[in-house]
C-alpha cells in the first residue's frame, strides 16, 4: 500500500448529499436507501456540514418516552432541517493530500469520514472503510512467504 498516494486515488466520488434546507425525512430516506454512514450537507455547492448516521439515529431515539410515538417522529422528520443536526466543524482534505495524512487525522480525531474539497467545493469523501478496502486488496510481494 502506498501511504503517500493522494487521497484522490481512494476517495469516493459518487456522493449522496443534502441541502442545508432539506428536512430530516430526506436524510432518513438517503440513509435507508443507501449503505452509507455520512451525508455531506451543501449550501449551493459549498460544503457546510455533515450528518452522520449515528447522530441521526441518536437524535431520533433521543426522547425515549416519545420513541414509539410515530406522530412525534414524523413531525420531527418533516419539520427539522439538516442544518439543525449537522456537524459544522469538519476536518477536510484536498485531493492532493496523502493517504497517510488522512490516517493521521482519523487516528487523532476519531473521525470516520473526511470530505475532500477543492476550494470550498466538495469533490469526494474518504472513509476509514476506503482505507480498509485498500489494505484488503493489497497482495504480498512474495505470497509464498505469507501463505505457507
Amino acid at each position: 500500500m502506498n501511504l503517500f498516494a493522494p487521497v484522490s486515488s481512494i476517495m469516493t466520488t459518487k456522493l449522496y448529499t443534502v441541502s442545508s434546507e432539506d428536512n430530516l425525512a430526506t436524510v432518513k430516506e438517503i440513509f435507508d436507501q443507501h449503505n452509507i454512514h455520512h451525508i455531506p450537507v451543501l449550501h449551493v455547492r459549498q460544503l457546510v456540514g455533515m450528518v452522520s448516521k449515528t447522530d441521526f439515529e441518536h437524535f431520533m431515539g433521543g426522547l425515549s418516552h416519545f420513541q414509539d410515538d410515530q406522530f412525534v417522529n414524523e413531525h420531527r422528520l418533516k419539520n427539522m432541517k439538516a442544518s439543525e443536526l449537522m456537524v459544522k466543524r469538519l476536518g477536510k482534505l484536498e485531493q492532493e493530500d496523502r493517504i497517510n495524512v488522512a490516517i493521521e487525522v482519523f487516528c487523532k480525531n476519531l473521525f470516520h469520514a473526511l470530505p475532500v474539497v477543492q476550494g470550498d467545493e466538495l469533490v469526494g469523501m474518504v472513509t476509514t472503510f476506503d482505507i480498509l478496502k485498500m489494505l484488503q486488496a493489497e497482495k504480498p510481494a512474495h505470497p509464498e512467504e505469507v501463505y505457507e
